[in-house]
């Protein structure tokens, strides 16, 4: 057990570090062509922080940290389980001073406690991208165009990715007038049960809903009303939803940010790569807005991406929120896994061989020869050339194979000819062609 890292977790090798950089490198360039800035925070946080803001089904899930010599009861301290709590932190401490809208990304390590699968670990990154200051839905649209940026980039076909869009807001004017009006105190946990819906089944989540010992309590919601719940999850257009509405849609915030956002999509040829889907809700306890999911198309995964609107966090942070002058701040992000992309892109042969980036081999062929080497290993590593310098004398078939194995282009051999010259034999690998060069110095 010794030899293995922890249950849901990863050891990167070099091949797996190259594909995690060229990932990265992926999320990068499209967060810089959106004129984004990154940052990072600490991957230790507060618990009160990530547990207070993220909801109870993340507190059963981090990571708790006990420092050294600190005793129970003191400030408890977790694996931070995802960004946003810590970017709301960051965003408060320096509130007033901060040019909005702020357009910030981040590729954070992120913990959860869960059962490992395909696609799932206890550890993983992933891409955030985040604006603050920016009340109207054209904040969402420029977010989804990056996500499928990305995908574009990624190689992977329009149809291959299902992005679900709801509205949180939508749920709350379906659901509190004609089931929670004497319990609203119900919505959040209500919100976290029907999240499971693909998971677990329509039965089981209505079993959730009528439980008093489920998450909503002795705020559970009769046999007949989870069942007209999970029936209004299942409607599929905004139009429909409108209908289901009836007069209360023309007066409906939900509705009129949605079709808006459906038109901005439309504006840059991306609303026939959106639907609506009344079950996307997210678990998170935070969303306040528009909610958007993505899948592959087949079903093969849990879900690439999802994200949404948490105008409220900001004033949650503030020790006046609820007094006169608490202010909160606008926000809407998404969080963009590192793991089941892989899959993805495994299953749809997208992956690169991610090689290793190596230009050229010093091949000394023996210690005299070594001095001479090492001057012309540093002069070419002067000139921004990726170079190894071959330790120890290996006979000359067993190094023109390794190199070539390595992806270097050209071996650069010095023996004791070459040395009397001042010379250093140059061997094109590809093409087999050689020449010489005088030795630097």
């Amino acid at each position: 057990m010794l030899l293995k890292p922890p249950r849901g977790t990863r050891d990167f090798y070099p091949e797996d570090l190259r594909l995690r950089e060229w990932l990265f490198g992926r999320f990068r360039g499209v967060s810089l062509r959106f004129g984004f800035e990154e940052v990072d925070a600490p991957v230790v946080e507060t618990a009160e922080l990530c547990e207070r803001k993220a909801g109870e089904e993340i507190a059963g899930q981090v990571f708790s940290i006990l420092p050294p010599g600190q005793r129970e009861g003191r400030e408890r301290l977790v694996l931070r389980p995802e960004f946003t709590p810590s970017l709301a932190r960051m965003i408060y401490a320096r509130r007033g001073q901060l040019r909005l809208p702020l357009r910030w990304f981040a590729l954070p390590q992120c913990w959860r406690y869960e059962r490992p699968g395909r696609g799932r670990r206890r550890e993983h990154y992933q891409w955030n991208m985040d604006i603050w200051g920016e009340p109207d839905v054209t904040a969402e649209a420029e977010l989804l165009a990056a996500i499928f940026a990305a995908l574009d980039d990624f190689g992977l076909p329009p149809g291959a990715v299902r992005m679900r869009i709801n509205h949180r807001g939508l749920l709350d004017e379906m659901l509190r007038e004609r089931f929670l009006r004497e319990r609203p105190e119900a919505f959040k946990p209500l919100c976290i049960v029907i999240d499971k819906l693909e998971k677990i089944g329509r039965e089981a989540v209505e079993e959730q809903l009528c439980d008093p010992a489920g998450p909503l309590g002795e705020a559970r919601l009769s046999q007949p009303d989870a069942q007209e719940v999970t029936a209004m999850l299942e409607l599929r257009g905004i139009e429909e939803v409108a209908r289901s509405l009836g007069k209360r849609a023309e007066n409906s915030a939900a509705i009129a940010e949605l079709r808006r956002l459906w038109e901005l999509l439309d504006s840059t040829g991306l609303a026939g790569r959106v639907e609506f889907d009344g079950s996307v809700v997210r678990g998170l306890a935070y969303y306040t807005g528009v909610v958007f999911e993505a899948s592959d198309a087949a079903g093969r995964f849990r879900a690439i991406c999802g994200g949404g609107r948490y105008d409220g966090m900001l004033s949650e942070l503030d020790p006046g929120a609820g007094k006169a002058g608490a202010k909160g701040l606008p926000a809407v992000g998404f969080g963009f896994g590192d793991a089941v992309i892989v899959e993805l892109l495994r299953a749809e042969n997208l992956l690169p061989s991610a090689a290793r980036r190596l230009d050229a081999v010093v091949y000394p062929m023996g210690e005299t020869e070594r001095p001479a080497a090492m001057r012309l290993a540093a002069a070419l590593r002067a000139q921004g050339r990726a170079v190894e310098l071959l330790l120890g004398t290996p006979k000359a078939r067993r190094a023109f194979a390794d190199a070539d194995r390595a992806g270097a282009a050209r071996v650069y051999l010095i023996g004791p000819d070459e040395l009397a010259r001042k010379a250093v034999r140059v061997k094109e690998l590809a093409s087999g062609a050689e020449h010489e060069e005088p030795l630097p110095g």
